[in-house]
């Protein structure tokens, strides 16, 4: 062999071990989350963000479905073991992949973070369950009471104070009465996160945050449930938002509805589909002024291997911090929950020329955390049915709550 082909095999081997130790070394984190449309976009700017300053790491983002869909695939994904590294869990559900082993516990590498000096108080304690640490916030969002000006302006009412629940029926009633004819309706039917914020509101809970009772058949929950109830009976809502959530904040948008309580979520979309038309207020206050706090955070699979757990978290902490936090709450109107986040001029920018995203902001002072134990999980899929039923008028309010909070305490006792 001569001296330059010999000479050009090794350096060919030695390029070929370089490139496969580079390819070895990068780590590949597999992503679940449930954002689509802008609020996709703006996600995958951050993770575009992350890889660009840790070029080792790869996030290999994939969109699932919604929080609903989340849980479900990740039920089937676990013993299938195709199950993801980490996964966006919404924050009344996660207790259930907790309590079972599921999830990493975080709180050595979230106790070793300056992050967490750098969270909101109400960010910092969604993630925990006792005194572990097992999500970090991403999409942190209260329900608000959306509205269209036009329809208003159109129906005679000016200046809406629609602090109650006798305000926003007695508004409700009147669009209906004088738009009705063009197909317009008063209120959008209450969505889950709407409908568990009209309970705080009312003074009560589904179930309490701190202790774990259950408060299904509690006298203010069943009385707020009879409320959003009436809103169908007296057909100031459409059904079409009972049996498909979706369809109400549809109708919304396309400028058929008056009112919407929805999360901060979508203002972003709101406010391209109304433009000027839309108003933004804080959700009534009608025995006292009380709203649960929603959104997501992102988990980590404890059957993952350590370095990709590493790598995980790497980019957990990097989604939450202020830079990445003001670009989401600039796209999507959710809540900033990095305290720095409002100083980036991404945030400067969204709050001075888009009025109504800052309600959700001031509203936090009443913003409360809400129950994750495991039965949570069966709850809100539960409650789905039994909303229909009370809804659609096919069983009686006080009834279907007695039971569902008697299935709801034994769902708890099988599983415990």
């Amino acid at each position: 062999m001569s001296w330059k082909l010999q000479k050009f095999i090794t350096a060919s081997a030695l390029a070929l071990v370089a490139s496969t130790a580079g390819a070895q070394a990068e780590t590949t984190v597999k992503f679940w989350h449930s954002f689509n449309k802008d609020n996709g976009e703006a996600l995958n700017k951050i993770i575009a963000n992350f890889e660009a300053a840790n070029p080792d790491i790869k996030i290999e983002g994939e969109y699932i479905g919604n929080y609903n869909d989340i849980v479900a695939k990740l039920q089937a994904a676990i013993p299938a073991r195709r199950a993801p590294d980490a996964v966006i869990l919404e924050v009344t559900r996660y207790g259930l992949f907790a309590d079972g082993g599921v999830l990493t516990d975080l709180t050595p590498y979230f106790n070793a973070d300056p992050l967490k000096d750098e969270l909101y108080d109400f960010a910092r304690e969604v993630g925990v369950i006792g005194d572990k640490n097992y999500i970090v916030p991403f999409n942190s969002s209260t329900p608000v009471l959306y509205y269209n000006k036009d329809i208003f302006a159109r129906a005679g009412l000016t200046d809406p104070s629609l602090k109650t629940f006798d305000e926003i029926l007695e508004a409700s009633k009147t669009i209906t009465d004088k738009l009705g004819s063009e197909g317009i309706t008063g209120i959008a039917a209450p969505g889950q996160f709407a409908r568990w914020g009209l309970v705080m509101a009312n003074g009560s809970d589904l179930i309490d945050s701190m202790s774990g009772e259950i408060l299904l058949d509690a006298p203010k929950t069943v009385a707020a449930y009879q409320w959003m109830a009436s809103l169908l009976d007296q057909k100031v809502a459409s059904v079409d938002g009972v049996t498909e959530e979706d369809n109400g904040r549809d109708a919304f948008l396309a400028g058929k509805v008056g009112i919407m309580m929805n999360s901060t979520g979508n203002y972003v979309g709101s406010k391209k589909a109304l433009g000027d038309n839309l108003g933004v207020l804080p959700m009534p206050c009608n025995e006292t002024c009380s709203v649960p706090i929603g959104g997501a955070g992102i988990g980590i699979l404890a059957s993952s291997p350590k370095e990709v757990q590493d790598a995980a978290y790497k980019f957990i902490s990097y989604a939450a911090s202020a830079e990445s936090n003001a670009i989401w709450f600039a796209a999507t109107g959710y809540l900033p929950i990095n305290k720095h986040a409002a100083d980036q001029q991404v945030a400067k920018d969204a709050l001075a020329s888009q009025p109504g995203i800052d309600v959700a902001i001031n509203s936090l002072p009443y913003a409360h955390g809400r129950a994750r134990t495991p039965v949570v999980t069966w709850m809100r899929t539960t409650e789905y049915q039994m909303w229909q039923a009370m809804a659609l008028g096919q069983r009686g309010v006080e009834e279907t709550m007695k039971d569902f909070a008697d299935k709801t305490r034994q769902e708890e006792a099988r599983s415990n």
